[in-house]
C-alpha cells in the first residue's frame, strides 16, 4: 500500500483536508525530526506530513536534522516522498510563482552534519549512485497533474543548494546562473538521504524571486519570498492533492496477486493468507527478495533473525544476499543449546518463542523478518528476545500486514515495514 511522506507541508496539514488524522511526536536513532508528524489520509491516500523547518519555520537550513526527518518517514512506512520548497530563479524564463519539477541538484552546502547515512565504512564501502536523484515516475505524475491544472510549470530544472541562511551575493548569483536553473537552501542533503535508503523522492519547487543576478529588480529578501510563496501556495497544495492518487506501487501489487487466500482456515471466519503460492513462483519470490535487498543493502546489519517457520525461508535468502549471518527464532523445545524464552498472550492461553543465548551479541544490529504481522504477539516476543541479548533492531520486516488487527500499533519502538496490506481482515 502506498504511503506518501510530504516534506514542507504547504498547508496540507489543515484538518479540513485530512481524514482520520492524528499527530505523533517521535524520536529516531538520529534524534528528533524537525516537527511532530501529522498522519492521515488525503484523497484516500495515506500521508505523513513533516515541516522541514519546524512549526513556524524556526529551524535554519544548516540546523535541520535531515537524517532524523528521513528516518522518521521511513519508520512510519512511507513508500515515497514528495517535497515542496521555495526557490530563487536563476533564469529569466522562470518567473515568480512558476513551478519547477526538479530533475537534478548541485550540492553547494558546507556545514551540514546530517548529510549521509553512509558515514561509517567499517562494515563495507558504501557509495550511493546519484546520477538521477529525483524519481522519474513521481516527476511524471507531478508534471501530468500540473498540466491538467494549467499551472505554469517547468518540466525539469537543476537546483543548486547553498548553505544559507544568507542569500547569495551578486557575484555568486551570476556564477550559479551558469550551471543551475534555480537556487535554494533545502534539497541537499534531504534528497541524498532518501536515495541512500531507496525511498523514491521528488520535489515541487516554487520560484519566488530572481536571487541577486538581475540589475533591474531588487535583490531577494525574505519578505519578498514570503509574499510570493503565500500568494501561490494554493497551487502547490492543489498539485500535491491531485497527484497523490496517481502514485502507484505496481511491483507490490504484483506480489500481492501471487498470494492465495484460503477462507475458514485454521478455523471458521479466518481468511488465511497463504504465501506458499508466492514462494513457488520464481518471479514472485525474486520480486520479494529484491525489494527487501534494495531496502536494506545500505543499512548496517550484522545478522538477520527469522521467526519460525516462514521467516526462516525469507530470512535465510535475505541474509545470503546481504552477506550476513542468520539466526532462527523458534517455538519452545526446538533449539539444542542453551536458550532464553519469551512468552506472549494468545486469544486463548499463551505461547512462547526461544533463541540461543549466544545467537546475538550485545550491540549487533539485527533485522527481524517474518511473512506476516497481524496481532504482533510473536513479533513482539521476538523483539523482546533480541533486546534481552543486547541486539539493536534495525527494523521488523514482513511481506503481509493485516492493519485491522493493529499489530503495528503494539510495537512502539521498532520500525515496521510491510510490502503489502490486506484490508478488512
Amino acid at each position: 500500500m502506498v504511503k506518501i511522506g510530504i516534506i514542507g507541508g504547504s498547508g496540507l496539514d489543515d484538518p479540513k483536508l485530512l481524514k482520520d488524522y492524528k499527530e505523533v511526536d517521535i524520536t529516531t536513532k538520529y534524534g528528533k525530526p524537525s516537527s511532530p508528524l501529522t498522519l492521515g489520509k488525503i484523497n484516500n491516500v495515506e500521508v505523513v506530513i513533516l515541516a522541514r523547518h519546524g512549526r513556524g519555520h524556526k529551524i535554519s537550513p544548516t540546523k535541520v536534522n535531515n537524517k532524523a526527518n528521513i528516518q522518521a518517514l521511513k519508520e512510519q512506512g512511507c513508500t515515497h516522498i514528495l517535497a515542496t520548497t521555495a526557490c530563487g530563479s536563476l533564469k529569466e524564463e522562470i518567473g515568480r510563482g512558476d513551478l519547477v519539477i526538479l530533475d537534478q541538484f548541485i550540492d553547494f552546502t558546507k556545514h551540514r552534519d546530517h548529510a549521509t547515512f553512509n558515514d561509517d565504512f567499517s562494515d563495507g564501502i558504501k557509495h550511493t549512485t546519484m546520477a538521477s536523484p529525483f524519481n522519474e515516475e513521481l516527476r511524471k505524475a507531478l508534471i501530468e497533474t500540473s498540466k491538467e491544472l494549467n499551472f505554469k510549470t517547468h518540466e525539469k530544472g537543476t537546483v543548486i543548494t547553498i548553505e544559507g541562511p544568507r542569500f547569495s551575493t551578486k557575484a555568486e548569483s551570476l556564477m550559479f546562473k551558469n550551471f543551475a536553473d534555480v537556487i535554494n537552501m533545502s534539497i541537499a542533503p534531504e534528497c541524498i538521504l532518501a536515495n541512500e535508503i531507496n525511498i523514491p523522492y521528488a520535489t515541487v519547487a516554487m520560484s519566488t524571486d530572481y536571487d541577486s543576478f538581475r540589475d533591474d529588480i531588487e535583490p531577494v529578501s525574505w519578505e519578498e519570498v514570503l509574499k510570493v510563496f503565500n500568494k501561490n501556495a494554493d497551487n502547490v497544495k492543489n498539485l500535491l492533492i491531485n497527484t497523490l492518487p496517481k502514485i502507484k506501487q505496481e511491483d507490490y501489487e504484483h506480489i500481492k496477486s501471487k498470494i492465495r487466500t484460503i477462507p475458514d482456515w485454521p478455523k471458521k471466519g479466518i481468511m488465511f493468507r497463504d504465501i506458499t503460492t508466492l514462494l513457488k513462483d520464481p518471479s514472485g519470490l525474486k520480486d520479494v527478495m529484491d525489494v527487501f535487498y534494495q531496502r536494506y543493502k545500505n543499512e548496517k546489519i550484522d545478522v538477520v533473525a527469522g521467526i519460525e517457520a516462514r521467516g526462516f525461508i525469507l530470512g535465510g535468502l535475505l541474509a545470503e544476499k546481504l552477506g550476513v549471518g542468520f539466526v532462527p527464532i523458534r517455538k519452545p523445545g526446538k533449539l539444542p543449546a542453551e536458550t532464553i524464552k519469551e512468552e506472549y498472550e494468545l486469544e486463548y492461553g499463551k505461547d512462547a518463542v526461544e533463541v540461543h543465548k549466544d545467537a546475538i551479541l550485545p550491540g549487533q544490529n539485527v533485522l527481524l523478518i517474518d511473512d506476516l504481522i497481524a496481532t504482533a504477539g510473536t513479533c513482539g516476543a521476538s523483539i523482546n528476545l533480541i533486546k534481552k541479548l543486547g541486539g539493536n533492531i534495525v527494523e521488523a520486516a514482513f511481506i503481509v500486514e493485516l492493519p485491522d488487527l493493529k499489530g503495528r500499533e503494539k510495537i512502539k519502538d521498532v520500525p515496521i515495514f510491510s510490502l503489502i496490506k490486506f484490508e478488512g481482515d
